[in-house]
C-alpha cells in the first residue's frame, strides 16, 4: 500500500486485503507491555577463552576475526532464529460464509508458555463480517518438528489484532521469549520468522526503521496505536509471526505490510502485546477508557509557533493540547474545551498522550482530577470519569 500523502482509511484496515495494503497473512491494528530487557545490539557468540586467544597485528583470533561485544556477528541472526524457530508454528484456519468453506486464513503464530499458549494476529484467526467479528472455534497449528494440534482461540482483540490460541500437549513445548520493546532504536538490527504462502520456517533479516509509527500516520483512524516499522520482507502468511532481536527475544508481532512497496513492514511492540495479554488475563477482553478528547503531544518547536499565532497561548514548556473536544463525551461533561493544555492527570505531571493512556490504565468509571492550562494562563482543575470505549473498531 503506498503510504503517501492520504490514504482512505478503508485501504489500510488488515482484514480488508486490496490492492494498496494486506495483513501478512489474508491485515490490522496495536496496543502495549513490559517483560524482560535486552541489550538490544549485543551478539551472544561467545568468544574463545582467553589461554587460547592467538592475538597479531591482523586481528584476529585463530585465523577468525575477533568477536567483539556490541557487534553482528557472522551467526548472531542465526543463532537469534535458531533460539525462536522451534516455536514458530503455523495456523490454518477454514474459511467461508454460511457454513461454506472456500479457503484457509494462513498465518503464523509463537508458542509463548509450555502450557499452549500462543500468540498471534486476530485477523488471522477471527471471521471479519462488515465491520463486527467473530471467534472462530478452531484452528489447525502445525510445528516446526511436523506435530500438528487443533487450537482453540481463548483471546481476541480486533483493535490491537492481537490473539491467543491454546493447544494440548502430552509432550514438551517449544517455546519463545518475549522481550523488551521500549529500549529499540531506528536501525537496530531484527529477524521476522513465520510462515510466508505456508513456507515453514522462513526468516528474514533487517533493521528497525521506525520505533513509533503511528496508526494515524498510516491512515487508520479510531484508537491511538503505534507500530515498529522495518524493512523485513514479510508477505502473506507472515502475520501473528515473530519479530525478533539479535539476542533471541520476541520484541513484535508483525502484523501486516504495505502491499505496492518493498521494505515497509509492521509489527505491534511486545511492551503493547504484554499489556493487552494482562488485560486477558485480568478481564477476558482489553478494557480502554474513553475520554473523548483529540489530543495533541507539545514540545518547544510546535509552543513557539502557537504563541506566535496567538499571543494568549498558555505559557508551559510541555504539556498535552486538547484541539477538540467530543460533544456529549465524558471530557465535555467535565469542561473540557478546544484549546486546553493538559499539564497534570490523576495528580502526576504529564507531557505525552502516552502517558495518560499509561496512568488511566483500564480505570472505567474512577474520577480523575486534571490540571489544565487555559488562554492567559488560566489555570483550571477538572474532574473527568473515562468511560469504557465501546466502537466496533
Amino acid at each position: 500500500m503506498p503510504i503517501a500523502t492520504q490514504i482512505p482509511e478503508s485501504l489500510l484496515l488488515p482484514w480488508r486485503i486490496t490492492q494498496y495494503i494486506f495483513p501478512c497473512p489474508s491485515l490490522l491494528s496495536s496496543d502495549q507491555w513490559q517483560p524482560g530487557m535486552l541489550p538490544l545490539f549485543s551478539s551472544r557468540v561467545g568468544s574463545a577463552p582467553s589461554s587460547d586467544i592467538k592475538k597479531d597485528n591482523s586481528g584476529v583470533v585463530g585465523g577468525d576475526p575477533i568477536p567483539c561485544c556490541n557487534c553482528l556477528g557472522r551467526d548472531t541472526i542465526a543463532n537469534a532464529a535458531a533460539r525462536v524457530g522451534p516455536a514458530v508454528v503455523n495456523l490454518s484456519v477454514p474459511q467461508g460464509f454460511y457454513g461454506i468453506t472456500n479457503g484457509k486464513s494462513i498465518g503464523s503464530g509463537t508458542i509463548i508458555d509450555q502450557d499452549g499458549t500462543i500468540l498471534t494476529c486476530a485477523h488471522v484467526v477471527v471471521a471479519f463480517q462488515g465491520m463486527r467479528g467473530s471467534v472462530k472455534g478452531k484452528v489447525d497449528v502445525t510445528l516446526q518438528d511436523g506435530r500438528t494440534f487443533e487450537g482453540t482461540v481463548v483471546n481476541a482483540d480486533l483493535h490491537s489484532d492481537i490473539a491467543i490460541v491454546k493447544i494440548h500437549s502430552k509432550t514438551p513445548l517449544p517455546t519463545a521469549t518475549l522481550g523488551s520493546s521500549s529500549k529499540l532504536r531506528p536501525g537496530d538490527w531484527v529477524v521476522a520468522m513465520g510462515c510466508p504462502l505456508s513456507l515453514q520456517n522462513t526468516i528474514t533479516a533487517g533493521i528497525v526503521s521506525c520505533v513509533d509509527r503511528k496508526s494515524s500516520d498510516l491512515g487508520l483512524g479510531g484508537i491511538r496505536r503505534e507500530y515498529l516499522q522495518t524493512d523485513c520482507a514479510v508477505n502473506v502468511g507472515n502475520s501473528g509471526g515473530p519479530l525478533v532481536n539479535v539476542d533471541g527475544e520476541i520484541i513484535g508481532v508483525n502484523i501486516m505490510k504495505v502491499l505496492a512497496a518493498d521494505g515497509l513492514s509492521f509489527a505491534v511492540p511486545v511492551d503493547s502485546v504484554f499489556k493487552i495479554i494482562q488485560h486477558f488475563k485480568k478481564s477476558g477482553r482489553v478494557v480502554r477508557p474513553w475520554l473523548g478528547l483529540k489530543m495533541v503531544d507539545l514540545n518547544e518547536m510546535i509552543i513557539a509557533q502557537l504563541k506566535e499565532r496567538d499571543n494568549t497561548f498558555p505559557n508551559v514548556n510541555k504539556g498535552v493540547l486538547v484541539p477538540m473536544v467530543t460533544p456529549g463525551s465524558p471530557a465535555d461533561r467535565a469542561g473540557f474545551r478546544p484549546g486546553d493544555v493538559v499539564i497534570e492527570f490523576d495528580g502526576k505531571p504529564v507531557e505525552s498522550i502516552k502517558e495518560i493512556i499509561e496512568i488511566m490504565g483500564d480505570r472505567v468509571g474512577v474520577p480523575m482530577k486534571v490540571a489544565v492550562k487555559r488562554d492567559k494562563d488560566n489555570l483550571v482543575t477538572l474532574t473527568v470519569i473515562p468511560e469504557e470505549s465501546k466502537s466496533d473498531m
